[in-house]
């Protein structure tokens, strides 16, 4: 499973699968300790402590705010620090990490701020050190959250610029085409489990040290610390995707820590779905938004030429995929490629037209604009070291969050029998996660989600037919929080709901940040507006 907004990212489908297009926190602070109380048994307390002693080292300490360095291309007014954290916050004394934050002030008056509005868009292994940038560009949707508020970006530990850890040589990782995610034999199985076992080597091989720290409660703890850094009493929060998870872990460690938080597009917080179970589910609703999709191209048959009934368009898709597999289109787009290409069309509604428009174009005779879309860029060292990089905080995380099935039988048997009525995801996603079988480090068992003191109501934000993270996940996370709310965009399913601009939705997301106030009940709200093709 991999969700990142609002930047597409690629990262692979496995160390063999597909690459994928995804895609996958005022006034001086005496922290207070951490919800022991959340976790489980005497690791747990000493991990609060940890993190309480970090969070008032840093809250003495701050940020020291300079000019962006000019790679990270952050223009000014953005500013750019860092917030030091112990990797392990059982030894808050041992090792330090650094990781990398970043903020632009509020636009209103003095009077007008609210603090920090910190924001984490998934993955995991998404970068959020693009979120300042909502309000340089005039992003309207924005506008009025950004006059109360500094938007606070980070790199969570491990990705970009936060002691980035590594899997694979990027350019190893990009090289296609790669093999053909759907099996015609067993012999095709023994070869990805062997790439995925290659893969969690590297991973070890490259980043060991790190990947028994790789996990969601440390990086909520880490949340907590940049929380103290930047002087905030409490936390205002923003996360989409895998960073509702984050949110919901947060919001159950530090409840009496968060201020406001706003969850858009729900990862399933459930110890039993959390990593396993999430991702065989994600593949049954990337089924049905594939569908929603095909419907689309046929409605505009006059635009793309693709056929005129949902079946036509499936038809051509499995023509092109079969010619791929035969011979690799431009050399390098093979069914891999072009999974991970058509993958971003589920995800999100912004990528309907361009994509159903490249297919168009290769029917109509012209490859190039397919090869250019779904062909990996070897000149592009920064981007797939970038993409790299975004996998294997992906896969560390998942791996380390959760015990995986270590028995081949029970993967083979649960995506061979998913696969029938939902291929167009499955066995790519389950080569994706199939490291996770043979992690070298210790695997944890999930946080407890749950209400605890101090907790405010939190704004729940999702699509019906979100693909990524299906609708079922923020009615779990809804029932979980008391006093949430949870906001429905009916017949939708782009994922990333709060970025798009629907007149429901949008006024009630800033009446929350701005106000604190939420409806008195639950919302259904009208899609937002569909593609033009």
């Amino acid at each position: 499973m991999r969700g990142s907004r609002p930047k597409k990212r690629v990262a692979a489908l496995g160390s063999a699968g597909a690459l994928v297009t995804a895609t996958l926190i005022a006034g001086a602070v005496a922290a207070p300790t951490a919800n022991a109380s959340a976790g489980s048994g005497y690791g747990q307390d000493r991990e609060a402590r940890g993190a309480a002693i970090a969070a008032a080292r840093a809250a003495e300490a701050g940020i020291d705010w300079q000019d962006c360095p000019a790679d990270w291309n952050l223009a000014k007014p953005i500013q750019c620090g860092y917030v030091t954290v112990p990797l392990d916050y059982a030894k808050p004394y041992g090792k330090q990490i650094k990781l990398a934050v970043d903020r632009i002030g509020n636009t209103g008056t003095k009077a007008e701020r609210q603090g920090a509005l910190v924001y984490n868009p998934g993955g995991p292994g998404g970068s959020g050190l693009r979120f300042p940038a909502r309000v340089t560009s005039k992003n309207p949707v924005w506008a009025n959250a950004a006059k109360a508020y500094d938007f606070v970006g980070f790199d969570p530990r491990g990705v970009g610029k936060s002691t980035p850890i590594s899997c694979v040589d990027p350019q190893e990782f990009v090289k296609a085409p790669k093999a053909d995610p759907v099996p015609d034999s067993e012999a095709d199985k023994l070869a990805q489990r062997k790439l995925a076992r290659e893969y969690a080597e590297g991973c070890q091989e490259r980043s060991g040290a790190m990947l028994p720290h790789m996990t969601t409660p440390n990086t909520a703890r880490d949340l907590d610390v940049i929380r103290a850094a930047l002087g905030e009493k409490k936390l205002n929060f923003l996360g989409v995707s895998y960073g509702t998870y984050l949110g919901a872990v947060y919001g159950t460690l530090f409840p009496g820590h968060v201020r406001r938080m706003v969850v858009d597009s729900v990862v399933n917080p459930s110890r039993e779905k959390i990593w396993y179970q999430a991702n065989l589910d994600q593949d049954v609703a990337f089924e049905s938004r594939w569908k929603d999709w095909q419907d689309w191209v046929a409605a505009n048959d006059a635009t793309y030429h693709l056929g005129t009934t949902r079946a036509a368009v499936q038809a051509k898709w499995l023509e092109l995929r079969a010619t791929a597999k035969k011979n690799p289109i431009g050399g390098v787009v093979g069914p891999a490629e072009l999974t991970s290409f058509f993958q971003s069309a589920p995800y999100y509604d912004s990528a309907w037209a361009s994509t159903a428009s490249v297919f168009g174009k290769y029917v109509a005779g012209d490859t190039q604009a397919l090869v250019d879309a779904a062909a990996p860029d070897l000149s592009d060292t920064a981007g797939n070291a970038s993409s790299e990089n975004g996998n294997a905080v992906y896969t560390a995380v998942e791996c380390a969050d959760a015990k995986w099935p270590t028995n081949w039988r029970t993967w083979d048997r649960d995506n061979t029998r998913l696969h029938k009525d939902h291929p167009f995801m499955t066995w790519a996603n389950a080569w994706m996660n199939l490291p996770c079988a043979t992690w070298p480090a210790k695997q944890q068992t999930p946080v407890n989600v749950k209400t605890g003191k101090g907790l405010p109501g939190v704004l729940i934000v999702q699509s019906e037919r979100d693909a990524a993270t299906p609708y079922e996940g923020a009615v779990e996370l809804h029932k979980r929080f008391k006093d949430s709310r949870l906001i429905t965009e009916k017949g939708a399913g782009s994922h990333g709901v709060t970025g798009l601009v629907n007149p429901c939705i949008n006024p009630r997301v800033d009446s929350y940040l701005l106000t604190g106030k939420l409806d008195g009940a639950d919302v259904t709200c009208a899609p937002h507006a569909t593609p033009k093709p």
